[in-house]
């Protein structure tokens, strides 16, 4: 205790109403050791006195005053015998600051009862017993058992007993050493609420309550006779608050005989239930870490750590029973669109609606994580490929209903899934996970929204796209890409009207790769931006070296790919492109899909305005082949339909297709958009779009896609009205 002051006579009345009740004995005493004031607690102890030796007989008035006088005087601390109303003698420690003799300032005496100076020992000795369990890690339960036992322990004439309040609001037995089992077992499950008992009353009103007699409370109405029956006469039960508004637990004594709360007692229950409130933190934040360390924030489902540990777990299982395993590797199909262009909100949504549909179709014993990404998987123990084919269905049916998203917008769901089987697709949970993992691209390979198993043959069928996709970012970095160009031409008068600029790779190792190899594995592996990109450069850097030769080359036309639009800003670049090369907007056409048209996604339809307004031609590649909608053609800034070469293939034989053609034509014709024709081969083909009103067309059967200077040769070739006419 640091030292004690003096105090001034004036001081006094401002000291003595905050300090009066306290639980302390106090005395203000002058220099002739006269007691000018006691607070009430003292006056409660000691019989009538004026001085100090009517009090404390042990000394003399003189010996006091000396005590009092002791000039410098260091504070004293002694043991005295106080005389209690009572007549009785009682042993104190008191402590005091003499005054100098001159000064009129009071002296501040404080009394302690020794044995209650012993209890508070004892408490401060179960708070670090206790707190030392919390800090080795210790259940909850063994914790706040082990402090109502030390808490008993040091008052036998009461017992203990700690109920946690669940998230509902229903109370759960953790420690009650004392109580009957059977009392604490009536009380689990007990909603909290205004009058049920002192713990379910406390946890509703957030604040203490003290019943000193069970047989007559009111709160107590419905439980005293479940209290009466094992002897519990009184009842105090303090809230634990985790926060403001949340009750993790509630710390109860209960009496043998209706009666008030001892003095002792209430020191030890603040001691106590800040004890709680730590052993209840400790455990929620270890409940958090663990759910952090095991389980997906997102959806709620175990996460890559946990499945390893239940996988294996279960596969050690199978090895003992010799049963199979099913590990079924699960990809969201097209959701890096839906987080791109509708934000990672509507993203985290369709997570978790995939975890809770996904889940629903499981059994309780199979185990459903997220793995990262857009990947989940299951493990099915005891389930074989017959019975893994049958959920994988049951999975992929369950996401065919649309998800309204909270934006209003409905997303289309699906997946594609690769399914391992242990023993025979591998032994551990790397194996099958990866025998998995190239079976779902198989999958997707396959048009997804469906399901594969693994095949030997797979393996060969990935290093091979590993290969490619390494080479690929090679070429795409040391450039080793380059174009070439396919003539549009006009088909009354073979006038050069544009160009295509088509990507086209040679690998010292591979040799030629055509597009149909390496453009699936550029959008799987995410360089499908970078590779648009690149040609939309490369194709600007050469029509600008045409113009600046002279040569009568009218115009490019690039294909760029939906997610460049959903992920890139396509306008801004290509205003750059325009401007660095001083090209004419009108010369650069862009081909997209019917599928962005229909899209309507906002970020992309931005961007087609902006391209619109710069004067940048818009072309629907492969029109026809995806839709049945026309309603964009009135909407979209299109200026051009790319006939599809599937409608062009069979138009000398197939009359179906000869009218599917003419119907494209036609209402190009009537929207005033320009029509190629793509795939022209033969003669035939070219006379009946002709006939059938196609202005524009392209294909082998016209001229065959060329590098830049074999273009320049072949412009040269030409009859010089022809180049002309294209001007």
């Amino acid at each position: 205790m640091s030292a004690l002051p003096t105090f001034a006579p004036q001081e006094l009345a401002l000291l003595c109403d905050s300090l009066d009740q306290t639980e302390l004995g106090l005395l203000w005493v002058d220099a002739q050791a006269r007691i000018r004031h006691a607070n009430s607690r003292f006056q409660q102890w000691s019989v009538p006195a004026a001085h100090l030796h009517e009090c404390f007989a042990e000394l003399s008035q003189q010996r006091w005053q000396s005590l009092l006088r002791q000039p410098g005087g260091r504070q004293q601390v002694m043991n005295v015998s106080l005389l209690m109303a009572s007549g009785a003698l009682r042993t104190f420690e008191l402590r005091f600051m003499p005054a100098a003799a001159a000064n009129e300032a009071l002296t501040l005496m404080v009394l302690t009862p020794l044995e209650e100076r012993s209890g508070q020992a004892a408490i401060g000795a179960v708070q670090r017993e206790v707190l030392e369990a919390v800090a080795l890690g210790r259940p909850l339960a063994a914790v706040m058992d082990l402090l109502c036992r030390r808490v008993e322990a040091m008052a036998p004439e009461l017992m203990c007993s700690v109920l946690e309040v669940d998230q509902q609001g229903r109370l759960h037995p953790l420690a009650a050493p004392s109580l009957p089992a059977s009392y604490s077992q009536a009380l689990d499950g007990l909603q909290i609420g205004p009058s049920v008992g002192s713990c379910g009353t406390a946890a509703w009103r957030r604040s203490p309550v003290e019943v000193q007699d069970i047989a007559t409370d009111p709160l107590w109405a419905d439980f005293s006779a479940l209290a009466l029956s094992y002897g519990l006469a009184a009842c105090w039960s303090t809230p634990i608050l985790l926060t403001p508004e949340r009750v993790g637990a509630t710390f109860a004594l209960y009496y043998r005989e209706p009666r008030a709360v001892a003095i002792f007692h209430r020191r030890m229950v603040e001691a106590c239930t800040q004890l709680c409130r730590v052993a209840l933190m400790h455990q929620e934040n270890q409940r958090q870490i663990e759910r952090l360390a095991y389980y997906d924030g997102v959806t709620g489902l175990a996460n890559r750590t946990l499945f390893g540990e239940r996988a294996r777990q279960s596969l050690q299982m199978a090895a003992r029973m010799d049963t199979p395993v099913a590990m079924l590797l699960l990809d969201i199909d097209r959701f890096k669109t839906i987080n791109d262009s509708l934000g990672h909100q509507a993203g985290d949504e369709v997570l978790a609606e995939v975890a809770r549909r996904l889940g629903a179709c499981l059994r309780d014993t199979d185990t459903l994580a997220r793995l990262g990404g857009d990947e989940f998987v299951a493990l099915l123990p005891s389930c074989g490929a017959s019975d893994a084919a049958q959920v994988a269905d049951k999975l992929i049916e369950s996401l065919k209903p649309a998800l309204k998203l909270s934006s209003e917008v409905m997303a289309s769901l699906s997946a594609s899934i690769g399914i391992s089987i242990y023993p025979d697709d591998g032994q551990d949970l790397e194996q099958l996970l990866k025998h998995a993992d190239i079976a779902m691209y198989e999958a997707k390979r396959a048009g997804r929204a469906c399901a594969r198993f693994f095949l030997r043959a797979m393996n060969q069928a990935l290093a091979e796209r590993l290969t490619l996709e390494t080479a690929l970012r090679r070429a795409l970095s040391s450039q080793g890409l380059s174009l070439h160009f396919q003539p549009k031409l006009r088909l009354i008068d073979e006038a050069l009207v544009g160009v295509e600029a088509l990507l086209r790779w040679t690998d010292a190792e591979l040799g030629a790769v055509p597009p149909d190899r390496f453009i699936p594995v550029a959008e799987e592996c995410g360089l499908i931006n970078a590779l648009d990109a690149w040609v939309l450069e490369a194709a600007c850097t050469q029509l600008a070296a045409w113009q600046r030769a002279g040569l009568a080359v009218p115009g490019v036309a690039v294909n760029v790919s939906p997610m460049r639009f959903y992920q890139d800003d396509v306008a801004a670049h290509v205003r750059h492109l325009l401007h660095l090369h001083e090209l004419d907007a009108k010369q650069l056409t862009l081909e997209v899909t019917e599928r962005l048209m229909l899209d309507d996604n906002q970020r992309s339809l931005r961007q087609l305005a902006a391209l619109h307004a710069m004067g940048v031609q818009l072309s629907v590649d492969d029109f026809g082949t995806g839709y049945s909608s026309l309603s964009y053609l009135k909407r979209l800034p299109v200026s051009e339909l790319k006939l599809d070469k599937s409608f062009v293939r069979d138009l000398e034989i197939d009359p179906d297709d000869r009218a599917l053609a003419s119907a494209v034509i036609g209402i190009g014709r009537s929207l005033g958009l320009a029509v190629v024709a793509e795939g022209v081969e033969t003669t035939g083909q070219r006379q009946v779009l002709m006939d059938a009103g196609c202005p524009i067309a392209q294909g082998y059967g016209l001229a065959r896609p060329m590098s830049a200077e074999a273009l320049e040769v072949w412009l040269s070739s030409r009859p010089a009205a022809r180049a002309e006419a294209a001007r």
